[in-house]
């Protein structure tokens, strides 16, 4: 189990960059955390990272977004907080972008938690306070 310390909107980045140091091969990452803990904060921090230069938003309603990297790979970001059925998941295509071998950073997996593969990296956020979070993973 390892833990990064987010000090503050000044500490994102550099959290980020450790978080992306420490995750290796691993590209389907599922963030939990209570609302408002900072998960598209967070996961704009990482495409920021990665050299995405496109705005970086919550795909509460379209349920995924797609950004392309500095290298032009692409990056799919997923929120499934609205998500009522598995199969609203499934339909989307979901097990094609987790077969991708891009970047899968998904917010509230909680919701399709049955259809995440084995090898999907399971990160807690946790608040601290105002200003801090704790990366669990």
């Amino acid at each position: 189990m390892r833990s990064i310390t987010i000090a503050g909107t000044e500490g994102l980045q550099k959290a980020a960059r450790e978080f992306l140091e420490a995750v290796g091969d691993n590209r389907i990452i599922a963030f939990y955390g209570q609302m408002g803990a900072g998960k598209t904060t967070f996961i704009t921090a990482l495409c920021r990272e990665l050299g995405v230069s496109e705005t970086v938003t919550s795909p509460t309603f379209t349920i995924v977004n797609e950004y392309l990297d500095g290298g032009g790979e692409s990056v799919f970001h997923f929120d499934f907080y609205r998500i009522k059925r598995l199969a609203e998941a499934v339909d989307i295509g979901l097990f094609e972008y987790f077969d991708s071998g891009c970047f899968c950073l998904m917010e509230w997996p909680e919701m399709i938690e049955e259809l995440l593969p084995e090898e999907t990296l399971k990160v807690q956020i946790l608040v601290e306070d105002e200003k801090t979070r704790m990366l669990v993973f």
